[in-house]
């Protein structure tokens, strides 16, 4: 049985389309999953190549056999939600939008071949509930939600950049997490590590001018 949801779960964007119009339209179960779990998986590839092959399927996440996938697989391409390109013996499935048809025409004329053969485990991204809980402390559903709205604001490498000098600075708690990208997000934070740079530049300057002034008078 189904325990429900947590707080530091991931999430996953898909088209309105789906809602629209799949939705309604999908009545084959291994149509469906396949179809779930490509957009799922897509959403959590790196790099400008997204696409699976039959393989890429997991028949144990999705709960099908193999013929089943490719039962699902073929639906999909027959009703347009995804593209089935192949070259040579290779077959991959695209997503039809407009960059998929293009990655997908690009792959059946030979152009991607060497991409396709890097394929890998959904990308794993930061989780910045588990890393509130590991650095700051417990999370309480206001943080939860807290966490959710910086999600939508800030990148995750920015949110583990704040936490990690606030661990630094002994500063355990999120609003002083909060404020760190505040500033950045309105100072400029390329700009102000250049202007940190800078200042440590011409700090080493006086510095060196120092010593050697000494040097000289010794």
């Amino acid at each position: 049985m189904f325990k429900g949801f947590t707080d530091s779960e991931t999430f996953t964007r898909f088209p309105d389309s789906f809602f629209h119009h799949l939705l309604n339209e999908i009545t084959d179960a291994d149509e469906l999953k396949v179809t779930l779990y490509f957009l799922w998986r897509i959403e959590h590839m790196d790099g400008p190549f997204r696409a699976l092959c039959q393989t890429d399927f997991d028949v144990k996440d999705l709960g099908l056999a193999a013929d089943e996938v490719a039962s699902g697989l073929e639906k999909a391409a027959k009703r347009g939600s995804l593209l089935k390109s192949t070259h040579e013996a290779d077959v991959f499935y695209f997503l039809n939008s407009p960059r998929g048809r293009a990655a997908a025409e690009a792959f059946a004329k030979g152009e991607w071949r060497e991409s396709a053969k890097i394929m890998s485990a959904p990308l794993e991204r930061p989780n910045v509930f588990k890393l509130y809980e590991e650095n700051i402390g417990p999370l309480t559903p206001l943080i939860a939600d807290a966490l959710k709205d910086a999600e939508e604001i800030y990148s995750a490498v920015w949110i583990a950049d704040a936490v990690e000098l606030a661990v630094k600075n002994n500063k355990r708690n999120w609003k002083y997490c909060e404020a760190i990208l505040k500033r950045w997000k309105e100072e400029g934070r390329a700009k102000k590590q250049d202007r940190r740079d800078d200042k440590k530049s011409r700090q080493r300057d006086v510095e060196d001018k120092i010593k050697k002034f000494v040097g000289d008078r010794g």
